[in-house]
């Protein structure tokens, strides 16, 4: 059996508030949530963890637009606008809505628009999920480069170290590599921070 979606309905008029909850329910939805203002909704959000919030853009309190602003991150956003408030339903889409609904709501209308929704937000997620994974593994590429290249450095200036040793204390070479590990763990430094003091004549 597919999982019915849960959605949260933030509307300030208690009767079309009625109404979106009785659609919604009637086409498989489950309204897990209603809030009759703005921080309400948010924080419906925040608790439950629906799948939509269908939030009506004039709300008391918090707009709508300042609503979807602080809960796009979490769950789908479909905004519901009067006829001809054109440029809220930007607003909203730029504070993260995922789509729009237009006053007065059918159920025709409602049950597409809230699954596309939600479908669109989950492919959003995951897709900034795999940017970040490959972000994180590029960056622990890079740290493995950055190590070999030390390691790299160090196992040449220790070679570089050797033999400035061998001729400066007249030592052989297994004689002046005991003298640098003696020495880098007396003086509790690493092996080629040592090495590269021989070289510049500080050690």
């Amino acid at each position: 059996m597919e999982e019915r979606l849960r959605v949260v309905v933030a509307e300030d008029e208690a009767v079309i508030r009625m109404d979106l909850v009785e659609m919604l329910g009637d086409s498989g939805f489950d309204v897990v949530g209603q809030a009759p203002q703005g921080l309400e909704a948010v924080s419906l959000v925040a608790s439950l963890r629906p799948d939509c919030l269908l939030v009506d853009v004039a709300m008391p309190g918090l707009d709508g637009i300042e609503v979807t602003r602080r809960t796009s991150a979490q769950t789908a956003v479909v905004v519901v606008t009067a006829f001809g408030q054109r440029e809220r339903v930007e607003q909203a889409r730029d504070a993260g809505a995922m789509a729009y609904l237009v006053k007065p709501v059918g159920p025709s209308d409602l049950m597409p628009t809230v699954e596309m929704a939600v479908g669109g937000w989950r492919t959003l997620r995951d897709l900034h999920e795999r940017a970040r994974q490959a972000e994180g593994a590029a960056d622990a590429a890079t740290r493995a480069a950055s190590d070999t290249e030390r390691r790299l450095a160090d196992r040449r200036d220790v070679e570089r170290a050797k033999g400035i040793l061998q001729r400066r204390e007249d030592l052989g070479e297994e004689a002046a590599y005991r003298w640098l590990r003696e020495t880098a763990m007396d003086r509790r430094m690493p092996l080629g921070d040592l090495a590269r003091a021989v070289i510049s004549g500080t050690a």
